[in-house]
């Protein structure tokens, strides 16, 4: 009886889940944000600068989230 958990204990993630989720955060941040950032180009007709600050708050808000997450951990 002494070898059972308790419900509360979660498993810790190994090496790779964190790296794979790290990847998906920066990624997905970049992505998004640098979408929104083509659009608004496209909307204000500006050469590509919206582009580049959306990659930029994009990769921004992508290490936020995964510092927030991995000091979770």
């Amino acid at each position: 009886m002494a070898d059972r958990k308790s419900p509360d204990d979660k498993p810790q993630p190994d090496g790779s889940e964190m790296g794979w989720r790290a990847l998906g955060y920066l990624l997905s941040g970049i992505i998004f944000w640098g979408g929104v950032g083509y659009l608004v180009d496209l909307w204000l007709g500006l050469p590509k600068v919206g582009l580049l600050v959306g990659m930029l708050v994009g990769a921004a808000a992508g290490m936020y989230l995964l510092i927030k997450q991995m000091s979770k951990l």
